[in-house]
């Protein structure tokens, strides 16, 4: 695969440039995501990441193809739920047009034939929401290393290491007493909530105890995926508002 048109393979540049640049530069990232407060947050997180750069972020398909013709782009952190189109619909659009952007998928769905699909459209890695940035980061550095491999492989074990480079390892263990399938639904009725929720709120729409909730919600906030503000004007202490997004 070509750099951005130029003819020069991606990671070709001396060692300690650093794995995440290209020749000298940063690898540049173009966020797709419909969320506007997600975009924001994936932008934010691809910032704090040395070696890469957001350079745009796009809410719908439509989007991202301008954003495509006026900018260079080698990785796309793409939700695959977008308005207009389906994010591997618009990867293999993409790839019809000639964009040879490398793309890290961002979605909710587990469905393993929509991973096996993905692989084929250049597909590098699956994020699987919601996330942290410690996940995010893992596979960008992941990705500036497979990257960064050039030359000529020596031997079977080489090629091995490379391409071991974009397997991330197993997921990272939430907090005790936390479940993935609850956190996903804890998720899910803050995302949809635009006001944001109580703990009393959440377990109501969850199906969940307060307390249970509260632990998720201050999860969410602890990982910088969520916000909290005190409600004032009733009896007693204010209670806590939780709304989705980075924290403040």
């Amino acid at each position: 695969m070509t750099d951005g048109g130029t003819g020069r393979r991606p990671g070709e540049q001396p060692r300690e440039q650093g794995a995440g640049q290209r020749e000298g530069r940063p690898i540049r990232v173009l966020v797709v995501e419909d969320d506007p407060v997600a975009a924001d947050a994936h932008v934010m997180y691809v910032g704090r990441v040395p070696g890469f750069v957001a350079v745009g972020k796009a809410h719908t398909g439509a989007q991202a193809r301008r954003a495509l013709e006026r900018t260079p782009v080698d990785l796309l952190l793409l939700d695959l739920h977008l308005p207009d189109v389906h994010g591997l619909q618009l990867a293999r659009s993409l790839r019809a047009a000639g964009h040879h952007a490398d793309v890290i998928a961002v979605t909710s769905a587990r469905d393993l034939a929509v991973v096996r699909e993905g692989v084929s459209l250049g597909v590098v890695q699956y994020v699987l929401k919601p996330f942290t940035f410690a996940t995010l980061r893992d596979r960008l550095v992941r990705y500036a290393e497979f990257q960064a491999a050039v030359g000529e492989a020596s031997g079977q074990e080489e090629v091995d290491r490379a391409l071991a480079a974009l397997r991330a390892p197993g997921p990272a263990a939430l907090p005790k007493g936390l479940s993935a399938p609850t956190l996903q639904r804890v998720t899910g009725a803050l995302r949809e909530a635009a006001e944001g929720l109580t703990a009393a709120g959440v377990a109501e729409t969850v199906g969940i105890s307060r307390i249970t909730a509260r632990r998720y919600l201050e999860h969410l906030v602890d990982t910088g995926r969520a916000a909290r503000r005190p409600l004032y004007g009733q009896v007693g202490r204010p209670e806590l508002v939780y709304r989705w997004g980075p924290g403040r």
